[in-house]
């Protein structure tokens, strides 16, 4: 992997998802915040670069991930995204937030932050299940119209919100909304260590929240740093 100061952390994601797990190491947001360099995310974070750049170099693609996300088409990408990761987060809801619920009732007197975890979760569960509705009923399959008239060599179809430039901006701007409620929970929760002598549920909640918001990292990486980029480009390379 040929890395640069100036390539930016969802350059690097891009073209190996495995380098997320260092940039998770080191709380360096590589979703809706990956648009930044490499020099400029360890000066910020005030990191030595060169120790960076070596575990980022170190970093392999494993037998438990070695999709190359980037060279696949986009409606195999998008049929991805909506069986992988929206049917993820539609199994995982209910549970989380029958969780959250018990722990701030039973644990909220003593635990005050689980009481503003489970209201966090709610807001996010709420925002997340309108978002992917819009993605699957509106944006997603007019990337696949897109890709048809590439392919049939005709005119870009006409859509009730212009370009898909507008559709992308409302998604990453949910995207980010969303990132910022887990920025919050994963604060409340000490990076998802619970209390010494939690209870199970307690600790099934903290790692249930971990798990979903890793899934949801990636989830927004393929969207943000692969799908809608391309999007962008195809119809620019239509309407030319």
């Amino acid at each position: 992997m040929n890395i640069t100061k100036d390539k930016t952390v969802a350059q690097v994601v891009t073209e190996n998802i495995k380098a997320s797990h260092v940039f998770k190491k080191y709380n360096i947001d590589f979703c809706c915040g990956g648009g930044v360099s490499i020099e400029k995310v360890c000066e910020k974070k005030g990191l030595d670069y060169n120790t960076l750049l070596q575990e980022l170099q170190e970093v392999n693609v494993s037998a438990e991930d070695n999709n190359d996300y980037n060279r696949w088409t986009l409606p195999f990408l998008i049929d991805y995204i909506e069986n992988v990761h929206h049917n993820y987060v539609e199994e995982s809801t209910p549970m989380l937030l029958l969780y959250a619920a018990k722990v701030a009732k039973v644990h909220g007197h003593h635990y005050t932050e689980v009481v503003e975890i489970d209201r966090l979760f709610q807001l996010a569960a709420k925002e997340l299940a309108g978002h992917m509705k819009k993605e699957e009923l509106v944006l997603f399959p007019y990337i696949k119209q897109l890709v048809k008239a590439e392919k049939e060599n005709s005119t870009p179809p006409n859509a009730h919100f212009g370009s898909v430039q507008n559709p992308i901006h409302m998604m990453e701007s949910e995207h980010e909304e969303v990132g910022d409620i887990f920025k919050e929970i994963a604060r409340l929760t000490n990076n998802y260590t619970p209390p010494e002598g939690a209870c199970n549920t307690f600790r099934a909640l903290y790692d249930k929240l971990d798990e979903f918001e890793q899934d949801l990292h990636k989830h927004i990486h393929l969207e943000n740093n692969i799908l809608h980029p391309k999007a962008l480009r195809l119809e620019e390379k239509l309407k030319n």
